[in-house]
């Protein structure tokens, strides 16, 4: 009996041995064959855009193809899990959007957490939002915004792309840090949410600044203030919210995230490659044009955004009461 248990635990570390072998030859050559970048929204999209310009220079840094897949619906939710199913081989990654930061809380039925089930492997961009208001609208800066707000409360109408959506949730923290009281209405996109803005059908959208710019530009829409730690250079007037409102900040979030167990070695290689093309003059042009800023930043620290950010919406959720729709 002995005998048959030791040799049965031979065989196990030897079979675990194999395994972990395997896994490092493969991370040595890696990658061997196509690999598959997940997107939990459709083509066209700004999530998709980034997928595509990242995939284009991986193809071209590593020498075999990158494919975007879009594989939307559940609120991105069927491409998270599907990455968290998949072999941890680096074949398959997700484009990591904010919406999967707030999902982790937002949605109770997950059939996986994210954090403990997504491993970070590159950041690709963040993208700024600006605070518009529709150009009659009576407060000129954020301090008589608030001011309004508190004396009309219920009586301010903040547009959104949705429930859920970062459009949404940035409108949600500004409520919760500066103490007002507005009236969520979701459209359906961001697009329509933006045509009852101009048409003067809502009051307040916290919008991608690549998507409100031009309506900013024409007058259309009125800029109050960045959602940005800083000031943007392409509204260099537009002062930030988290100057009036202490600890305010939002940004869209783009990088690449994979399933947890993939080797170091291929995160390690898709992270370098990923940091080379965003200090590519070509491809950072390509991601300004998207509106968003280039940050490269390492798998650790990029796995700290994970964190802060799914704890940040965690807050709101709760403290707003929002519920998946």
């Amino acid at each position: 009996m002995k005998l048959h248990r030791r040799k049965l635990l031979y065989l196990t570390a030897g079979a675990a041995a194999l395994t972990a072998a395997s896994r490092i030859a493969s991370a040595q050559v890696y990658p061997a064959r196509p690999v598959h970048i997940l997107v939990g929204y459709g083509p066209g999209s700004t999530p998709d855009i980034y997928a595509r310009v990242v995939a284009e220079w991986l193809s071209q840094r590593l020498g075999q193809t990158f494919v975007v897949e879009n594989k939307a619906g559940a609120a991105t939710n069927l491409a998270a899990e599907a990455v968290v199913r998949a072999d941890p081989d680096g074949y398959t990654l997700l484009l990591v959007a904010s919406p999967n930061f707030i999902n982790t809380t937002l949605y109770d039925n997950l059939n996986f957490n994210f954090i403990r089930d997504i491993a970070p492997v590159a950041s690709i961009a963040r993208a700024p939002f600006v605070m518009v208001v529709t150009p009659s609208f009576p407060a000129k800066t954020v301090p008589e915004f608030i001011a309004y707000a508190k004396a009309n409360p219920g009586k301010i109408n903040m547009a959104s792309g949705g429930t859920g959506t970062l459009t949404h949730f940035a409108g949600e923290l500004f409520k919760m840090l500066a103490g007002v009281d507005m009236v969520h209405v979701p459209y359906h996109t961001d697009a329509l949410a933006l045509t009852d803005m101009i048409a003067g059908r809502a009051d307040v959208i916290f919008d991608p600044v690549t998507t409100s710019i031009e309506h900013i530009r024409a007058g259309r829409l009125r800029a109050m203030a960045v959602t940005t730690a800083t000031p943007l250079d392409m509204l260099p007037d537009v002062p930030p919210i988290g100057e009036f409102v202490p600890g305010y900040e939002v940004n869209g979030w783009a990088g690449i995230g994979a399933p947890k167990a993939t080797p170091a070695a291929i995160v390690d290689a898709l992270n370098a490659a990923v940091n080379a093309g965003l200090t590519d003059p070509t491809m950072k042009a390509r991601v300004l044009a998207i509106g968003a800023l280039p940050i490269s930043l390492s798998p650790a620290d990029y796995g700290k955004v994970f964190v802060t950010e799914t704890d940040k919406w965690a807050k709101v959720i709760k403290f707003a009461g929002i519920k998946a729709e």
